[in-house]
């Protein structure tokens, strides 16, 4: 449980660190290139069990670590583009209900429970996470359905595939190693899109985006490493993990949201954690 409650804390914080990336005007991409050479280097600094780099195209997780990374730096496209043709509030929704995804397979793949109290659970944690991630703004936006079906997709894909790969080929001691491979691969291919976009108007990479990028390298690098050591846990589900993951992220960050930034906490919004309080609760009992 500790694993999971910290996981819950450095997902939590990479909100907040991104909240400041608004507020100081870092450039994002920069920013998570850096933060994706941070958490590799500390994956392999921390690693129980040392294997050297030109031999990790060998180990029986490097084609899961391959394709998870490269999903991390596309679903960040997504993500963004979803923020700019539907809003915050579409983008937010959209990567938290991805925990359907999961879910399903959990249930499929590995024939975990599915009982009439775990389901209401659930439900009233999808309806929780959607209550908790709506804003009142009105927004001119009326974008496409194909860049939040695709952030749902992937984000649920992720999940997905990270919880397969720990199951079935990542060691205990390799799981920081497979960690840092994984955002060592996100890196490679967020440096050709950096180089991409540098052909076509080169500006200074800037000592600011250095900065964040170590800052939130950390962070990312140890909610990663805490979900997988939850998703360890005989005595929790994946679906159920899943499910309290991804609706304790949403409680806790808006009520970070509220304490911190001051954002405004509609009525909805005191609904929404009011449900995925009783959601997680009935999800953990079931």
């Amino acid at each position: 449980m500790i694993f999971l409650l910290l996981s819950v804390l450095f997902s939590t914080g990479l909100f907040v660190i991104f909240k400041y990336f608004g507020i100081y005007k870092i450039d994002v991409l920069k920013a998570i290139f850096v933060n994706y050479i941070v958490a590799f280097s500390m994956g392999f600094l921390l690693a129980e069990r040392q294997i050297p780099i030109n031999e990790i195209y060998l180990e029986p997780w490097f084609s899961g670590a391959l394709i998870l990374g490269a999903l991390f730096v596309s679903i960040f496209f997504v993500m963004a583009m979803t923020a700019q043709k539907n809003g915050v509030s579409v983008t937010s929704i959209a990567g938290k209900m991805s925990v359907v995804v999961p879910v399903f397979f959990g249930i499929i793949l590995y024939n975990e429970s599915v009982t009439f109290l775990k389901i209401v659970g659930i439900v009233i944690a999808l309806v929780a996470v959607y209550l908790s991630s709506v804003k009142e703004e009105k927004s001119e936006k009326k974008g496409t359905l194909m860049f939040p079906i695709l952030l749902f997709l992937g984000s649920g894909t992720i999940d997905t595939l990270l919880k397969y790969v720990q199951t079935n080929h990542v060691l205990d001691e390799d799981i920081s190693i497979f960690s840092g491979s994984l955002f060592g691969i996100a890196a490679i291919f967020a440096f050709i899109i950096l180089v991409i976009k540098s052909i076509k108007k080169r500006t200074p990479f800037g000592l600011k985006n250095i900065i964040a990028g170590i800052i939130l390298g950390v962070p990312n690098y140890f909610s990663i490493i805490f979900l997988i050591k939850a998703l360890q846990n005989k005595n929790f589900e994946s679906s159920t993990l899943f499910t309290i993951n991804n609706v304790a992220i949403v409680i806790v960050s808006t009520l970070v949201g509220l304490l911190l930034f001051k954002e405004k906490f509609s009525f909805k919004n005191k609904i929404g954690v009011a449900l995925a309080v009783l959601g997680i609760v009935l999800v953990t009992i079931a």
